[in-house]
């Protein structure tokens, strides 16, 4: 039996899918050598591995009304903001407890120069992420399946689940939003304990959840995943597009979303602020990763389907109307270059002329390579690209959209409402 073989099903089913959508990284990285056999063989344990200090505070919330150890919400939300108390359950004091102590690796200074070099990549940063990052993490089944399980990004939802990840991205940036008590270390630890709180909802549940086929439905493999589309494959779009992005820049952000990771209950197997490990270890997530599947593709034509209807500043509905049309063309051309044809293809998309790309790519050229040459116009990127990415975030906020389901818990378990 090869090594592979005990793992979910879904661990290495595309291996050779998964090394050709590699062979660009390689290149641009420079980074040689045979596949980790070791290391592929820790992604396949993961896919069964959770954030246990998060499980612990999701059980303690499926607990029975009256439970003295049972944590509400309500002691969620005010432990977070005021600490734990008298009155703060165990579980959630523990929980408390240890994260409310940052490692010793964590460098303030580090994490505030990755949130400025965040802030100058401007709008690239927000293309990035959406286009190679969130439409590009769709080419693989496992996440995908769990998204359209619980309405996360499809249908009416899509716009502000969108608006709720760039504004919690946004969040992390802003000065001392991190330390804890921070809007973004309150944010990102109360996002951390509702992926705890869906995971226990549908681990347990065989007709819900397939854990033989995908693992567990948030599994440490899958966070390692997605935290390597925050950091190093943010930085690899801007260089594409057009900016200069130095080592040393590029490490002090990956800092920042290492400690971001670490809040969210990566495990410290996968967290690094250097640039060639955290590659390394996106191929070979790369050639771990489960094939194209149905729930992909329905979660990325959502995605461009919903671009018109983002709410746009203009004098009157035909200017607005033409707004939505054009970011719909942009995110295609976009996505043609980012992707490929094929992916375009496999995700049931319109290949585009890549004429949005060499226009970001031409901006970027003046932008960072002329203007950015200087403190000063490094500064002016800085204001400017927070400026950007604020408004254009603000495009998402659509008012009359609907919630998608929240997570609620009780005695009989976790249901959606």
């Amino acid at each position: 039996m090869a090594p592979h073989q005990q793992f979910p099903t879904r661990h290495r089913e595309a291996e050779p899918r998964g090394t050709r959508l590699g062979r660009p990284l390689r290149l641009v990285s420079g980074l040689r050598g045979p596949v980790d056999e070791a290391l592929l063989d820790r992604l396949g344990r993961a896919l069964l591995e959770q954030d246990e200090a998060g499980a612990a505070v999701a059980a303690a919330m499926r607990r029975a009304p009256g439970d003295p150890e049972r944590v509400t919400h309500a002691h969620l939300r005010a432990a977070l903001s005021s600490g734990s108390g008298e009155s703060t359950p165990p579980a959630l004091r523990r929980f408390l407890d240890e994260v409310s102590t940052p490692p010793d690796w964590v460098d303030w200074d580090r994490v505030a120069r990755g949130a400025r070099v965040f802030d100058r990549l401007g709008r690239s940063a927000g293309d990035v992420l959406l286009q190679l990052s969130l439409i590009g993490g769709y080419r693989f089944g496992g996440p995908t399946e769990l998204l359209v399980a619980t309405g996360g990004l499809k249908g009416p939802h899509t716009l502000r689940r969108i608006a709720e990840t760039q504004q919690w991205t946004l969040s992390l940036m802003r000065p001392g939003a991190l330390r804890p008590g921070g809007e973004g270390w309150r944010t990102t630890l109360h996002v951390r304990v509702m992926h705890a709180l869906v995971n226990s909802a549908y681990a347990g549940d065989p007709e819900r959840w397939d854990v033989q086929r995908w693992g567990l439905p948030i599994n440490q493999a899958d966070q390692a995943g997605t935290l390597g589309l925050f950091d190093a494959t943010l930085v690899v779009g801007c260089r594409a597009l057009g900016i200069p992005v130095p080592r040393d820049d590029a490490e002090d952000l990956l800092h920042l979303w290492k400690y971001v990771g670490w809040l969210m209950g990566v495990h410290p197997d996968f967290l690094t602020d250097d640039e060639d490990e955290r590659t390394w270890l996106n191929l070979h997530i790369l050639y771990a990763a489960a094939g194209q599947t149905q729930a992909g593709r329905e979660l990325a034509q959502a995605i461009v389907a919903a671009q018109p209807e983002r709410r746009f500043a203009g004098d009157g509905a035909v200017a607005r109307r033409l707004r939505g049309r054009y970011e719909q063309e942009r995110l295609l051309s976009m996505l043609t270059m980012f992707l490929g044809p094929a992916s375009m293809r496999e995700l049931g998309l319109p290949i585009r002329p890549p004429w949005a790309f060499a226009g970001a790519f031409g901006a970027n050229t003046w932008r960072h390579r002329v203007i950015g040459r200087s403190a000063r116009g490094r500064a002016t990127n800085e204001r400017r690209g927070l400026a950007v990415q604020q408004r254009l975030q603000a495009t998402y906020v659509v008012e009359d959209a609907p919630h998608a389901p929240r997570v609620r818990s009780g005695s009989d378990g976790l249901t959606y409402r």
